[in-house]
């Protein structure tokens, strides 16, 4: 035998071992058998390819150190205060928190997400609204401004919030970013030292550094959070650059945002300064704000992620299907849902109840548009009405239902968003603001092409083959 001979078997026998060791790993951890059968597939059929892949996306580190946030005293006090909460719901006469108390338990329970009770909650519908509130209250700043966002780009828009970052750091607000290491690539190190040459703290979140990345990449933040003088905030879909108010290629950009003034402010405070700790391993100091009545909304703000000992939004989700009585209505760019979802909507819309998916025409993403659209027949066959947005790009993500119940947050319809990405989102229980939510909705579907079963069968069958190929990666997406 030769060296080249014996080289190659060595890497063989080497690469071999690794493939069981890998297999091993995934069937160890207990994963989802869907996920988990797919990972096997993977590493199995695609020769290197698969392992690399499984390197950079498929490693769980949920739960562990790298996660852990215990040491914050926030999160202890957050945990005392959501426990004894659970005992009081019952004992609160809001109709619209007895109808809900289900999902406040659940919550209470998974996520320590506490519910406040005195917020005024405004729905921005695009772009221009929505960066132009967020504008108009960053220069209101007094004390403090903190941003969090999955995308944040050096653009038109993104340059008209920086100058707004910098003057009032000049005057002495303590301004803090964080960005995600992926969703913000495009960040240059000479923007960076720009803001903080000029007072703003900005930090990455989860950087990705060779030989460290694998174990990072695969958990990014797409958690869309602005909090200022901890009296105002916003979350919802809508990341800092150009397309979320000019548009992409396929069009008018579609989202939905939220201001938020009262109490739920405190909690989206709460999420920015454990992730800010997670960052710098810095505890921020923050002046409450006393003043917290400010509105008659009810809700909760859930973050959900890796850190996470369970999927909240999901659950909250789950929770909230089962119990529909008549409607479910569900806006979101991309539809690749769990087991516990899809067989939730199917059984919900075979009980008669009224379920109503809108996603875009188009998706951004060529391998999620056929993924997504592998789900169709079987929507369709249950009854579910299914509708694709026709002017331009709907990203909004939106859960209502029966007109007392609605989500808007950052949280795709996706098991990404479900179990890998730190996501959040605000669980609202009230009639006003979930019936104005449905008005857009039912707005938007005259922007949208009605599909029907018959019409989905008459597709060609290669469009039938991408969908299926799609469909097998669909877990990993």
């Amino acid at each position: 035998m030769n060296f080249w001979d014996y080289t190659y078997q060595t890497i063989l026998i080497i690469y071999v071992l690794m493939i069981i060791a890998t297999v091993y790993t995934v069937l160890h951890e207990r994963r989802d058998p869907v996920r988990a059968v797919t990972w096997i597939a993977v590493l199995v059929l695609i020769p290197v390819g698969g392992l690399i892949v499984f390197l950079f996306f498929g490693q769980n580190y949920r739960k562990q150190k790298i996660f852990s946030r215990k040491e914050l005293k926030e999160v202890a006090i957050i945990e005392r205060f959501s426990q004894n909460q659970i005992s009081e719901i019952d004992e609160m006469p809001l109709r619209e928190i007895a109808d809900n108390k289900h999902i406040i338990k659940l919550l209470l329970n998974n996520s320590k997400s506490l519910l406040t009770l005195s917020n005024r909650v405004t729905i921005l519908k695009n772009g221009e609204q929505t960066f132009q509130s967020i504008k108009d209250a960053l220069l209101c700043a007094q004390r403090s401004i903190h941003l969090e966002y999955y995308i944040f780009e050096n653009d038109e828009i993104g340059g008209q919030i920086v100058e707004i970052l910098i003057e009032k750091a000049r005057q002495g607000v303590a301004v803090r970013v964080i960005y995600d290491a992926v969703g913000s690539w495009s960040l240059t190190p000479l923007f960076i030292r720009r803001l903080r040459k000029c007072g703003v703290e900005i930090h990455c979140f989860m950087p990705v550094v060779f030989p460290w990345f694998t174990s990072k990449v695969n958990y990014r933040n797409h958690r869309k959070i602005i909090v200022i003088d901890s009296s105002v905030g916003f979350t919802g879909g809508l990341n800092i650059a150009d397309r979320y108010i000019r548009g992409n290629k396929y069009g008018i950009w579609r989202d939905t945002h939220l201001k938020i003034e009262g109490e739920s402010v405190k909690m989206l405070q709460a999420t920015f300064v454990a992730d800010w700790w997670f960052a710098t391993k810095e505890l921020i100091q923050i002046s409450e704000n006393k003043d917290y009545n400010k509105g008659d909304v009810s809700m909760q703000i859930v973050a959900s992620g890796p850190d996470s000992d369970y999927s909240a939004i999901m659950q909250a989700y789950f929770s909230a299907i089962n119990n529909a009585k008549h409607h479910i209505y569900i806006s979101t760019p991309y539809f690749l849902p769990n087991e516990p979802i899809l067989t939730a909507l199917k059984v919900a819309s075979l009980s008669g109840i009224d379920v109503r998916i809108m996603l875009p025409q188009r998706s951004d993403s060529k391998i999620v548009h056929w993924a997504s659209r592998s789900y169709f027949s079987e929507l369709l066959e249950a009854k579910i009405k299914i509708y694709l947005y026709q002017n331009g790009f709907n990203h909004s993500k939106i859960l209502t239902i029966d007109g007392q119940f609605s989500s808007v947050g950052t949280a795709n319809m996706d098991v990404r968003s479900f179990e890998d990405n730190f996501e959040i989102s605000a669980m609202i229980y009230s009639k006003a603001v979930t019936r104005q939510l449905e008005r857009d909705f039912l707005d938007d579907l005259r922007s949208c092409t009605h599909l029907n079963l018959t019409r989905w069968n008459a597709r060609k069958q290669k469009d039938n083959l991408k969908e299926s190929i799609a469909r097998l990666f669909s877990p990993l997406l």
